[in-house]
């Protein structure tokens, strides 16, 4: 696989990650399955995948606890992002920024992952009760204690702000930035991007490549919408979130076909076997040289099938065709 590197320190990881949420958090507990996910990350890791994306709060816990599996015998191999700064409760997920409890996640999550270093630790999300100048320094430190590579903001679920008549989803991201950059050097800002929530194209994506800052472009395939396996009106089991999101009732998934239709008719353009997932994820990489999506999946198929998007290059008119497309229909909201 193609090797790109994110970050001034010149980290080294395969052009496509994998996100480990799927496997134990953010969708139908029934689909989270273990052994299966250890599969998945083995197959994820022949096919070349470096980067394995995790965070502490997804389980709370297991994911890193089975990522830790993988490590222990694969480190050489692995990449390993993770995240703190969220706390979930039984109903809730609350952010702590605090520096003692920063240092104390951090050794919690080196526990789990079965490891003497994380290579990307990200903060998940600032707290508004500490300044992130305040967090982000603690990060900082353990940079220096060689508990940590590398220091990332996680942008995923940014809110808009408002001004005027417009709003931009990453102006109050790129603020924090501004502000952590002068502590300590940002390697990586994970935000979402893909064919049918490209709004990190107008400000974020510019912003990090001007100054050296890997992309991970999160959701890169429209959770799952832009593969083209999922049917309007099909439904998902009560507890996973797309049951309940605006994007994903039957009506805005047909409006939204254009898009899936677009991207079929590309990768029919290069030959058997390339699927409209592989033409979203080799969009994302042709965004710059900085830009490593992090797909989620459960299953070997589907890592390996993502896994070699990393060598489909689309042509001009790939992409102008691509760019024509409809916009994407109904708010995240």
């Amino acid at each position: 696989m193609e090797r790109r590197t994110i970050g001034a320190t010149a980290l080294d990881v395969g052009a496509v990650g994998l996100g480990c949420m799927p496997m134990s958090w953010g969708y139908s507990r029934s689909q989270q399955r273990g052994d299966r996910s250890l599969r998945t990350v083995h197959a994820a890791l022949d096919a070349g995948v470096s980067l394995l994306d995790t965070a502490d709060m997804y389980g709370p816990f297991t994911n890193e606890l089975l990522l830790g599996r993988v490590l222990k015998e694969r480190r050489a191999d692995v990449f390993v992002s993770t995240k703190c700064g969220l706390l979930v409760g039984d109903q809730h997920v609350v952010a702590n920024g605090r520096p003692g409890y920063v240092r104390r996640a951090c050794d919690a999550s080196l526990r789990r992952l079965q490891t003497d270093v994380i290579d990307l630790y990200q903060l998940h999300r600032a707290d508004p009760e500490v300044p992130v100048e305040e967090t982000w320094g603690a990060m900082a430190e353990l940079v220096a204690a060689g508990k940590v590579r590398a220091l990332g903001l996680c942008a995923v679920g940014a809110r808009p702000v408002r001004r005027g008549g417009t709003a931009d989803p990453y102006e109050g991201t790129i603020r924090q930035l501004e502000r952590v950059q002068q502590v300590f050097p940002v390697a990586a800002v994970e935000a979402e991007l893909s064919v049918w929530s490209p709004e990190a194209l107008e400000r974020l994506l510019p912003w990090c490549g001007a100054r050296g800052v890997g992309f991970l472009a999160a959701m890169p395939l429209g959770s799952g919408f832009l593969t083209g396996t999922l049917t309007p009106g099909g439904g998902f089991e009560p507890d996973d979130p797309r049951a309940r999101h605006p994007r994903f009732t039957a009506e805005m998934m047909a409006a939204n076909q254009p898009l899936v239709a677009g991207l079929r008719r590309v990768a029919a353009r290069h030959g058997e076997g390339v699927t409209p997932a592989q033409v979203a994820l080799a969009w994302v990489l042709g965004q710059g040289p900085h830009v490593v999506p992090v797909p989620g999946a459960k299953r070997e198929r589907w890592a390996v099938e993502n896994a070699r998007a990393a060598g489909l290059r689309l042509t001009a008119r790939d992409l102008a065709e691509i760019d024509a497309l409809p916009p994407p229909r109904g708010s995240w909201d």
